[in-house]
């Protein structure tokens, strides 16, 4: 049996309120046709769902367990629409961000900050991850948005965009301080012959120095692993050997503890980059960080391909 919902939508308001007159003011409709309605209805189901008198209506059996359904349909539906108006009104709804250490330390921490401000009912769900695990959580659609560092390996289906430049730094702790003396540039060569600390193989940092070693006809083959570049300097400070780390890591309570080393051959920039789905399938929460995290760009404004 197929009937209208409307007829259904009608049913309920005149049983919620009693009455023919306040269910058509709820609807904006004009009694007559809801009359009507009530009586297709009925003649659909074979059966009578009011008792009409002077007073108003009231429900017959019949009409009474059929309420009962349709109530809580309709509670169901409302629900539904008032979590849909609220959603796209960033008033609740949830975010979720797939992010590197460095891009999360480095970049997108203070705008957070600024999103949840404005926004106070989103809530927010970050996966710390390296850069190649954001990208797969993304691909799979378990967050809304990625924020990693290069390189990336790009995706026809993605959004790529640069959002900050930024520059490491060759680090060592007080066994290597021979290699600052006079602070001369060291040629990488030399560094290849300590001990090297260095993020995980499965990282975008490690595909970084895999690549820049081999460049100058070197093998990148770190002694210590991390698994997060909140590790790396503590593990270099205790003399666990030679690391790169973020400028943006380094402070003044750090540079009493370590030891920055010049190489003959320059480090090349990296960029921290925004990833995401097509604008039209983020969710009303997404596009508006992703609006923000655009707006506060640092040394780029260019695509990546």
């Amino acid at each position: 049996m197929t009937i209208n919902y409307d007829y259904y939508r009608i049913f309920y308001y005149v049983a919620k309120y009693g009455s023919f007159t306040r269910a058509a003011q709820e609807l904006y409709c004009n009694q007559p046709n809801l009359t009507r309605t009530i009586r297709n209805l009925e003649l659909q189901l074979g059966c009578t769902l009011f008792n009409r008198s002077h007073k108003g209506v009231r429900l017959t059996e019949d009409g009474e367990k059929l309420f009962a359904h349709i109530a809580i349909a309709m509670e169901h539906i409302h629900s539904g629409e008032q979590d849909i108006f609220l959603r796209n009104n960033l008033q609740h709804g949830l975010l979720t961000i797939g992010a590197s250490e460095i891009a999360l330390r480095s970049y997108l921490l203070p705008l957070l900050n600024q999103f949840r401000l404005q926004y106070p009912g989103i809530r927010i769900k970050i996966s710390n991850v390296s850069t190649p695990d954001a990208m797969d959580l993304l691909h799979d659609e378990l967050v809304d948005l990625a924020m990693v560092t290069t390189p990336v390996n790009p995706d026809h289906d993605f959004a790529i965009q640069s959002v900050k430049t930024f520059y490491e730094v060759p680090v060592c702790g007080d066994a290597f301080l021979s290699l600052c003396q006079d602070h001369k540039a060291i040629p990488l060569r030399t560094l290849c012959t300590h001990p090297i600390v260095s993020l995980e193989t499965n990282s975008s940092t490690y595909a970084f120095y895999q690549r820049y070693f081999g460049k100058h006809g070197l093998s990148y083959n770190p002694d210590v692993e991390a698994a997060t570049a909140d590790q790396l300097l503590p593990l270099i400070q205790h003399n666990l050997g030679i690391g790169f780390v973020p400028k943006d890591f380094l402070t003044q309570q750090d540079l009493s503890k370590i030891h920055i080393l010049s190489l003959e051959e320059p480090l090349p920039a990296r960029d921290i980059v925004l990833v995401s789905k097509p604008k039209a399938h983020l969710s009303p929460a997404a596009r508006e960080l992703r609006k923000i995290i655009l707006e506060n760009q640092v040394d780029s404004n260019s695509e990546c391909n």
